[in-house]
């Protein structure tokens, strides 16, 4: 995978970028949206695409490996076949939903045993399976196993669990190198940043994981619970350790307001379930601010819901007959708002972009939250 620096903006560290995969070009800064089961909930392929304007979404190792099964969805040609979406794919290790979902997981050096939350079944992941089920899924990038501390936890623990980590990254670096594609593409493998808030241990971290020359980084474990003070310092101490001419990608992050304060940190790539879970419930990101659309205030409120925003979605549908859905439970009125919100995601990181590319970055950036932020 290569990647290129475009520009970087004279007054901040944010930067517009790109990189290619089998599947297409990725232009950075970009947000992902989230398709844990290989599906963007509510959001068609032909959509993200169209509509929303994604350039690559996410997939989920650890749901898919047990249900449909890695066996089926390799059967079908990888992930992109069988979902219907052709373009770039990044899948996570799975290794926060084991902590996070399953019952009784049970760490050693060799990896993480669990059982399923689905029926209770027994499974394990090591560094070099889950290398494997990412193979078999197809995506563009995969992501090592690694785990992900607690917010709270003692920095002994941050230590010890990193070094576990670090381990598990180096035989996944390893097999890496010894595997390739069953679908005959290239596939990136990136290394994930760990030591919760505890500035020593994440410089120790992702010097270790330079050391080991991944094609690509992420920062782990900063929306756990954390405050956004902590997240932006935590990407303030890892950013500039890593390679300059490889993508920055923060795990699980977060509000508009992150996404854009941790691009300005020289972060690249991001990903987030809040568009969709928010819009699912009821709450509307746009150009003008944030919205609740059940509130009463828009039952006969028959403008747009996003004028400011080109998606179709947003020109088509008026606040009124989405709070409608809403009111009523329809599930149109969930995959509405979800694109609505994912649209708008996906056009804050490309205004982002331009903003970089004409040295405007942190004025725009000043001049816009407070806007997009607001509550109407």
């Amino acid at each position: 995978m290569e990647f290129t620096l475009v520009h970087t903006d004279p007054k901040s560290d944010a930067r517009a970028g790109s990189f290619e995969t089998a599947h297409g070009t990725v232009q950075t800064p970009v947000f992902m949206p989230v398709g844990t089961l290989g599906s963007v909930k509510g959001v068609p392929p032909r959509a993200l695409h169209e509509d929303v304007k994604a350039d690559i979404i996410l997939g989920n190792t650890y749901h898919l490996y047990l249900r449909p099964g890695t066996d089926v969805v390799e059967a079908a040609g990888g992930l992109q076949r069988f979902s219907q979406w052709n373009g770039p794919i990044l899948t996570d290790s799975g290794g926060y939903q084991v902590f996070s979902l399953a019952d009784r997981c049970t760490l050693t050096e060799e990896g993480a045993e669990f059982r399923s939350h689905i029926d209770g079944s027994k499974h394990m992941f090591t560094p070099e399976s889950v290398v494997d089920t990412q193979r078999a899924l197809g995506s563009d990038i995969m992501m090592v196993l690694d785990e992900c501390p607690a917010a709270d936890v003692s920095k002994a623990y941050a230590r010890e669990s990193n070094e576990l980590t670090l381990r598990w990254a180096e035989r996944a670096r390893t097999h890496y190198e010894k595997t390739t594609s069953p679908h005959g593409h290239e596939q990136a493998l990136f290394g994930i940043v760990q030591g919760v808030t505890y500035p020593e241990v994440r410089r120790e971290s992702a010097r270790a994981l330079v050391d080991l020359d991944f094609p690509g980084y992420a920062i782990g474990g900063l929306s756990v619970g954390e405050s956004h003070k902590d997240m932006y310092d935590m990407v303030e101490v890892v950013a500039p350790l890593l390679p300059e001419h490889k993508p920055r990608y923060l795990m699980g992050v977060g509000t508009p307001e992150n996404l854009l304060e941790n691009v300005a940190r020289g972060v690249d790539m991001f990903d987030c379930v809040m568009p969709t879970r928010n819009g699912r419930n009821g709450t509307l990101f746009t150009t003008q601010g944030r919205m609740n659309i059940k509130n009463a205030q828009f039952a006969n409120d028959h403008t747009p819901i996003d004028p400011g925003l080109e998606a179709y979605v947003s020109q088509t549908f008026t606040k009124a007959y989405l709070r409608h859905l809403q009111k009523s439970n329809e599930i149109l009125g969930l995959q509405i708002a979800s694109q609505q919100n994912l649209a708008f995601y996906c056009w804050l990181m490309r205004e982002a972009r331009k903003a970089i590319l004409e040295n405007r970055f942190m004025a725009w950036k000043d001049a816009i939250l407070p806007q997009i932020t607001q509550r109407i």
